[in-house]
């Protein structure tokens, strides 16, 4: 395997994440979203930019991204974010999506997050093997939760399963 990295994400590397999001949009099982945002603006709206990360091969090509976002902009929740994690089809099962999520888990516990959470399709088992192998767990199943704008699940309500992962200790 070559060699891989991961370093925080620029607006440079825009053109690759966006590939790569619109590789997982067209599989079915990787978003409610129909189309990536529209640039970098737009994408980076609302994520923190502490919690962007790529994985780049040797050539520091990209291979995956990770982001994530507040799940509330109250004080309480401060330390709780819903992220998302991508690999590039061409690297799947290479080992970019576990050490993607080490390292963004890494980073996002030395931000102070004490909870990192995501919605996953129940379909994708890849991600829910990964994220299981990450330490998270199933926190249950929301039926129903959101109507699919396109593809082969066009019209049809599709479920979610909700996943965490806390720290032990809360930070203060």
């Amino acid at each position: 395997m070559e060699p891989l990295a991961s370093r925080p994400m620029t607006p440079a590397d825009w053109p690759a994440v966006e590939a790569i999001y619109r590789a997982g949009i067209a599989t079915g099982h990787a978003t409610f979203e129909a189309e990536p945002p529209p640039d970098w603006d737009a994408f980076a709206a609302g994520k923190r930019p502490d919690l962007m990360l790529v994985a780049v091969g040797g050539d520091d090509r990209v291979l995956g991204w990770a982001a994530a976002g507040p799940v509330s902009t109250r004080a309480v929740y401060r330390g709780v974010i819903e992220h998302s994690v991508y690999v590039s089809p061409e690297a799947a099962g290479r080992g970019v999506g576990s050490r993607l999520l080490s390292d963004f888990i890494d980073v996002a516990d030395r931000a102070g997050v004490w909870t990192v959470q995501s919605s996953v399709f129940p379909e994708n088992a890849a991600s829910l093997r990964l994220h299981e192998r990450a330490g998270f767990r199933v926190v249950g199943r929301r039926e129903r939760i959101g109507l699919m704008p396109y593809g082969p699940f066009a019209d049809r309500w599709r479920d979610t399963v909700l996943i965490e992962r806390r720290l032990p200790v809360h930070p203060r």
